[in-house]
């Protein structure tokens, strides 16, 4: 009998065993499924109008690396490495019933689909349009950028797409491309001051603000409209910069303000995270003034009778950014004093 007690005690404690390696591995598959449902809501569908261009492929690329899925309606192809992992498809978003079927499309080419379509796309960034004025005639302008905006929010609300995020620019402020010299109405400038340009490109995007503004009460949905500064590529830093720094009276027109398109992709991708704050405008600018002066020195030589609401930081951006890191939680990655080197390339 003493024999035989030891190989119970064995038995029990096999059997225990089994079942705490079964209990282990159904918490180790409960969690993997619960890391996978993570990554899975964390990966978006999402829909760029305007892909192709200067600040729109390095905005895929860096929701690319997010793990995000893009599809990109433009009329020009992307760059040949880019192409390869992001379909375009053609479209003149001009048409409703062009963007009506784009955004109802499969984001890749394959034999056969294998994607399901029944789901509108998470979320759409509308980046295309007439990027200034003067490149066609104004009226072209006008029509191409209102009526793309309105085709675009439109089908977007209508499909169930519940987040939009809208390029608007800086240019609304009405200084850039005013008829003659005109000035800021208070520094730093703010979402809250009053955008009355005189400008074709401009007033196309205050169309845009505007209509987003009622589809997102209309529909219940998150429109954001990105009021972006002067775009700086990697590139273009020393080219730009030469003159920032060096012609300080040009550059009024930009506000003394700018951003890199890497943190750009950055602030699209935080709007494309943060949910359920309806209609809302956000200056998408860098943190530092353009040039290598005290902020508030210059803003008093080059502007003297426009008024300071409040004490500025002594490198501050005039068009400030403050709101958009408060809200969305930006922080700028790149400094252009980290990227200019001083010399005109």
């Amino acid at each position: 009998m003493s024999v035989g007690h030891p190989v119970k005690s064995s038995a029990k404690s096999s059997t225990n065993m089994f079942l705490q390696i079964k209990c282990d591995l159904k918490v180790v598959n409960s969690k993997n499924q619960a890391l996978i449902q993570h990554f899975t809501q964390m990966s978006k569908r999402i829909i760029v109008t305007g892909g192709s261009g200067k600040a729109g492929r390095y905005i895929i690329e860096y929701l690319l690396a997010q793990g995000h899925q893009i599809l990109n309606l433009d009329l020009v192809p992307l760059p040949v490495d880019l192409s390869q992992k992001v379909h375009t498809l053609r479209c003149d978003l001009t048409d409703g019933g062009q963007v009506y079927s784009a955004l109802s499309s499969h984001f890749r080419l394959t034999e056969p689909f294998r994607e399901p379509i029944n789901d509108p796309p998470d979320a759409v960034l509308h980046l295309a349009g007439v990027a200034r004025n003067m490149l066609v005639p104004d009226i072209e302008t006008f029509r191409v950028n209102t009526l793309g905006a309105y085709n675009i929010i439109e089908a977007s609300c209508r499909l169930g797409v519940k987040k939009i995020i809208l390029a608007s620019s800086v240019c609304v402020y009405g200084v850039t491309y005013a008829e003659g010299d005109v000035v800021f109405e208070a520094f730093p400038v703010d979402e809250s001051h009053d955008p009355n340009p005189m400008d074709v490109y401009s007033l196309s995007k205050i169309c845009a603000e505007r209509t987003a503004r009622s589809f997102a009460t209309k529909f219940d949905v998150d429109i954001y409209a990105l009021r972006i500064g002067a775009v700086v590529c990697p590139h273009e830093y020393n080219k730009v910069f030469h003159s920032y720094v060096n012609d300080v009276e040009k550059w009024k027109v930009h506000g003394w303000s700018y951003v890199d398109v890497r943190d750009l992709g950055k602030i699209c991708s935080l709007a494309l995270s943060r949910d359920d704050l309806g209609y809302q405008v956000f200056n998408a600018t860098n943190d530092e003034i353009t040039n290598k002066r005290n902020t508030t020195e210059l803003l008093k030589e080059q502007c003297p009778n426009i008024p300071l609401t409040r004490t500025m930081g002594a490198r501050e951006a005039p068009i400030s950014n403050a709101k958009i890191k408060e809200v969305l939680g930006f922080e700028a990655d790149y400094r252009w004093r980290d990227l200019y080197n001083g010399q005109d390339k």
